[in-house]
Formats: structure tokens, C-alpha cells, sequence
């Protein structure tokens, strides 16, 4: 009798539980069926929209709604805690599965090459966001004594950044940071915040929604100023071609003809200001040096030789996520992302048997959450393919039981999706004293104990 396709996916974020949807949807669910393992290194699942998406944006969060109906199927497993190479190799996981794929998402900062950049006050975006985000591996203060502060970046990151640092602990307080996070927001000094973007409003990468909540806060006052409203021929097609632009451009508009408000924390939107120095003195960051560009026609831009040093603190660049390289598969340096032809890894030109990528491992750290769906389709269908093709290798020990015993074995206290149910019950728990939604448990230990790992 033929027993079910095995499959084991590495990342339990948004792109791993869609290729396990993809899966669940196929014709070979149905016969002879699929059985699924996630693994993930935290003990939670769902990725980036825990540790990515700020606290208060609980309205993507939400997605996580969609991605609970996957997990609560009987065909997925989830085994969270688990790190991979480290807990389990690609040899081992090819012990167990007919097809393993990866799906590890991108958690670093991208580096920006100018001098200063390692001074002290200067920060990776990633990294803040991991503290705010109370993520257990990152420190749980960070240092917030800047009265005037450069965020370096115009997508949604930045931001989020921005944001986080012109708003107040106690506005923040009803979302689920943990008092790590409330204490420590509670002690910034920052009263201005200042958005850089070396090209103009019509290539900004915000999405139009994300914008406009910078202007929702009673303590923060959007500044934009009316020389950055530039558009060339390249910028006019951008704005009809694209809808997002278009109103992106439209917000940035209004705001730069406003009169400006009283609202004790200004949170400026520079344009056409090019980063080429963090400056410092003593070793820690006392400004920042740009230079003033132009659009040149095609809605690129280039430099004007104007160069204006700014008065700040603490400089964070928010220029893009980047991959963590995975042993044992091959690696794109410069992108930063695992060679694929359509999912399927790709090795000295051949197709590496039974392993696949899908999401930002694969194509790098751009578009939204829901564009890791087309992803995840065409992973899916080419493994899918493979297996209807005799194409995948055959485990040694594909009983499902076999790697619950191997992890076991290794003593890997990993979590379970039940695990997730109690910690989340444990999280909802600690907020409901104080009329919140949730409190999130930052340090591991007490998110296993919480699990019942």
C-alpha cells in the first residue's frame, strides 16, 4: 500500500505554511496524501509577523488567522525550537523525508558601504525591530539617549522604525510589547525623527496605508518639505503606471503644504538626501552627512555635489533584510539567496535531488507577506512534479514517528502546535489584567515551560 509523500519544511513563517497549503491542496493529498513537518528554530511559529511586523500593526497580524487554519490540519506537524543545521542536518532531514523544503526567510540587516557606519549609536533596523518585537535571541535593553535620530530608508521597515521611535511608551502600551520593551520605550529621548531617501516621492517604497498611520499619532507631526515634491518624465510614469505610487505621492503632497502643527515629536521625510557618512566624534555618531541628488529624466537620480551634515544622535539604516546563509546548500553571495530554477535548488548546474526553497530564501527580501503565495504554487507544483516522475529520493525511515524519536534522541525539547495553543493561552493570559490583548514571553525558557516542551 502506498504510504504518504513526506515532506519537511524549514521555516514556519508565512512562506513555509503556504508551501504546506500548497501541498494540502494537491492532487496528491488525496492519494496517497501528504504528511507535512515544520521546523522551526523559535519556539513559535509564524515568522516575521511575530518578529517582524511592529506591535502596533495588530491589522496584518491578523493574517495569522489564515495561517492557523493550515497548522490545525491532522496532515501538519509542527516542531518549533528546532535549529537547523544544528538540531538537524540535510543529510538527516533526507532520512527522514522524500523532499525537504526550505523556507528560512531573511533576518539580517543588508550593509550599507559609507564611512562611520560601525560607530557607536549606529544600528541596524533588523536588530531593533528584533527588540522591539521582543525576539529572545537580541539583548533585552537598547540604548535610546538620542534626542534627534536618522532612519536611512524609504519602504515600510523604515517606517516601522520611524515610527516606533517618534511614538510613546504609553501609546504603545496596548499593543503586546513586554515590559522589556515599555520600560525601555519609556526612557527615549528622541523628539525628532528624520526619514532619508536618496530618490524622490514617486520611487518611495511605502505602501499608501503604512504612510498614512504616521499621521494618525496625537504626539508625532509629519513634516514634509515642499523642494522634495519633484516628479521628472521616469516619476510620471511610475505614478500612472502604479497605483501605490500614485497615492503614496499624493500623501506626500498634502503634507507638504500643510501648515505645521504643534505636536511635541516631528518626524520629518527627506527626499533627494543621499547617505555618504555617518559622522562621529570619539567613536559615537554626532550627525550625519548627505548629499543632495536630482532626478535625471528617467526617475533615477544623481548626485548635485550639495552636501548638508545633519544634527543627530543615532543613525539606523532600514536599506533591506538579508538572508543567513545555509549550510550545505549552495549560496548567491551578492543576493544573498539560494540558487533555484523554479524552486528547485540548484547545484553546479543540476538540480539538487528532493531540496527546494521558496519565499525570501529564494528570491530575496522583497514584496509583501501574501506575494510568497505564487512562491509557494510553483515550489509546490515542480516538487510535485518531481514525485510524480520517480525524481525524488526514497528515506530510509519515512515513519512519522522516526523523528520524534531521533530529536529524542539528541534531547531537542522542542514545541508542538498544542505547545503553540498553550503559549499563546499563557500570552492572552498576561494581558488580560491589564485590558490588553496579549502580553508576549520574550525569554525561551519561559516560552518552552509556557509550550510544555
Amino acid at each position: 500500500m502506498p504510504r504518504p509523500l513526506r515532506v519537511a519544511i524549514v521555516g514556519a513563517g508565512p512562506a513555509g505554511i503556504y508551501a504546506a497549503d500548497a501541498l494540502l491542496k494537491s492532487e496528491a493529498a488525496a492519494e496517497p496524501g501528504v504528511s507535512i513537518d515544520l521546523f522551526e528554530k523559535m519556539p513559535a511559529p509564524f515568522g516575521l509577523i511575530r518578529y517582524g511586523v511592529a506591535p502596533d500593526h495588530p491589522r496584518i497580524k491578523g493574517i495569522i488567522t489564515a495561517l492557523h487554519q493550515v497548522l490545525d490540519k491532522p496532515q501538519v506537524r509542527l516542531f518549533g525550537n528546532v535549529d537547523y543545521p544544528n538540531d538537524i542536518s540535510l543529510d538527516e532531514l533526507h532520512s527522514f523525508y522524500d523532499a525537504v523544503i526550505f523556507s528560512t526567510g531573511a533576518t539580517a540587516d543588508r550593509s550599507l558601504n559609507i564611512p562611520g557606519v560601525d560607530l557607536d549609536g549606529s544600528y541596524g533596523a533588523a536588530d531593533f525591530v528584533s527588540w522591539y518585537d521582543g525576539h529572545p535571541d537580541v539583548p533585552r535593553t537598547w540604548p535610546l539617549e538620542a534626542e534627534k535620530v536618522a532612519v536611512l530608508g524609504v519602504g515600510n521597515v523604515a517606517l516601522d522604525v520611524a515610527r516606533i521611535l517618534a511614538k510613546t511608551a504609553d501609546e504603545l502600551l496596548p499593543t503586546e510589547i513586554p515590559p522589556n520593551v515599555y520600560d525601555g520605550l519609556k526612557a527615549n529621548k528622541a523628539l525628532e525623527v528624520h526619514v532619508f531617501g536618496r530618490r524622490g516621492p514617486a520611487q518611495a517604497k511605502f505602501s499608501p496605508m503604512e504612510l498614512r498611520e504616521l499621521d494618525h499619532s496625537p504626539n508625532i507631526e509629519v513634516i514634509v518639505n515642499p523642494e522634495d515634491i519633484d516628479y521628472d518624465e521616469g516619476s510620471i510614469t511610475t505614478r500612472r503606471s502604479n497605483k501605490q505610487a500614485d497615492m503614496v505621492a499624493k500623501t506626500l503632497e498634502n503634507w507638504a503644504i500643510r501648515d505645521i502643527g504643534d505636536r511635541p515629536h516631528k518626524l520629518f521625510l527627506h527626499f533627494f538626501e543621499s547617505p555618504t557618512e555617518v559622522l562621529g566624534e570619539d567613536g559615537k555618531v554626532v550627525g550625519l552627512r548627505t548629499e543632495r541628488t536630482e532626478l535625471d529624466g528617467t526617475g533615477n537620480v544623481k548626485g548635485t555635489g550639495q552636501f548638508t551634515d545633519w544634527d543627530v544622535q543615532s543613525v539606523y539604516r532600514a536599506v533591506g533584510y538579508l538572508s543567513d546563509e545555509l549550510p550545505k546548500l549552495p549560496w548567491d553571495v551578492d543576493s544573498g539567496t539560494v540558487p533555484d530554477e523554479g524552486g528547485r535548488v540548484v547545484e553546479a548546474g543540476g538540480h539538487l535531488q528532493s531540496t527546494y526553497v521558496t519565499g525570501w530564501i529564494r528570491r530575496g527580501p522583497v514584496g509583501l507577506i501574501g506575494h510568497t503565495k505564487g512562491d509557494a504554487n510553483e515550489t509546490v507544483a515542480n516538487l510535485l512534479a518531481d514525485h510524480a516522475e520517480g525524481r525524488l529520493h526514497e528515506p530510509a525511515a519515512p515513519a512519522p514517528e522516526a523523528v520524534e524519536s531521533f530529536l529524542a534522541e539528541r534531547s531537542v525539547r522542542y514545541t508542538t502546535w498544542e505547545g503553540w495553543h498553550r503559549l499563546d493561552a499563557a500570552e492572552k493570559a498576561l494581558g488580560e489584567p491589564q485590558g490588553r490583548e496579549r502580553v508576549k514571553i520574550v525569554e525561551r525558557e519561559d516560552m518552552l515551560d509556557a509550550s510544555g516542551a
